[in-house]
């Protein structure tokens, strides 16, 4: 569970950034060069890096290089583990207020 832990937590860093959230946003249209997707974003070639390999440090992308292209290609697996986290966190605060709700709406369900 702590490695589970520990890649979830890998994820929310990486997309704490606007910068490379809107990569993952456009990478979810296909796979795109880091030069194509750099144009996008008003900074150096080299401070764009530092996000392509924030995103690929934490599994949501993978680059391949062919000559003097790198291309970025979105991982989703690694999207499904947030996916996943987010669900269960759905299913558990849903239970807290079905529960409140009965709590409010039933009072045989609170008479000792």
């Amino acid at each position: 569970m702590a490695h589970h832990s520990a890649q979830l937590d890998g994820v929310f860093v990486a997309l704490a950034d606007p910068t490379r959230r809107a990569v993952v946003r456009r990478l979810g249209h296909g796979p795109t060069s880091v030069g194509d997707l750099a144009r996008e974003f008003p900074m150096t070639l080299p401070s764009f890096m530092k996000h392509v390999r924030t995103l690929e440090a934490n599994g949501l992308i993978h680059t391949t290089k062919s000559g003097r292209v790198r291309t970025c290609v979105l991982n989703r697996e690694r999207l499904t583990l947030l996916g996943d986290w987010l669900e269960e966190q759905r299913r558990l605060w849903e239970d807290h207020t079905d529960r409140l709700e009965r709590f409010v709406t039933d009072p045989q369900e609170h008479t000792p």
